[in-house]
């Protein structure tokens, strides 16, 4: 009797792997052309950047922001250099401590920003901009209003 069982139970598990194997073979056939309607959406999508990124070159604009809205909230995309900076507070004249308190940081973060041992983050960046656009005149008139 326990032959039996035993026959019955190996022939129900061989049976059971061959539907799975059929299962799976087209399970992994999907897979594969899923993979390669990726690949080929990559690849049209790399592609179209590409073409995006040329034809705002010809045109003369700034690649846009990913998740930005038209007009709402896009800022310009700022350089930074470490001598300009350097070369701008002392054509005004300035201590690293003072021209800190024009852009809102400390002395030793414009040391160190001049040093190249730090970068500004993009709120900094737009400060450092905005303290550019200033003359030495009105730098003196910002720092006296400080009380410095």
């Amino acid at each position: 009797m326990t032959n039996i069982s035993q026959i019955f139970k190996s022939e129900i598990s061989r049976v059971a792997r061959k539907e799975v194997r059929q299962e799976i073979e087209g399970l992994r056939k999907a897979s594969a052309q899923h993979r390669g309607a990726i690949a080929a959406l990559r690849r049209e999508v790399a592609e179209l950047q590409r073409q995006l990124g040329r034809l705002n070159k010809a045109a003369g604009k700034p690649p846009s922001q990913e998740g930005a809205e038209d007009g709402a909230d896009q800022r310009v995309a700022r350089r930074f250099s470490p001598t300009r900076l350097a070369s701008h507070r002392t054509k005004l004249g300035l201590s690293a401590a003072h021209y800190g308190q024009l852009v809102g940081v400390s002395g030793q973060t414009i040391f160190h920003w001049e040093q190249g041992k730090a970068r500004p983050r993009a709120a900094q960046l737009e400060a450092i901009a905005a303290v550019r656009g200033i003359g030495k005149r009105e730098a003196e008139e910002r720092l006296v209003a400080a009380g410095l």
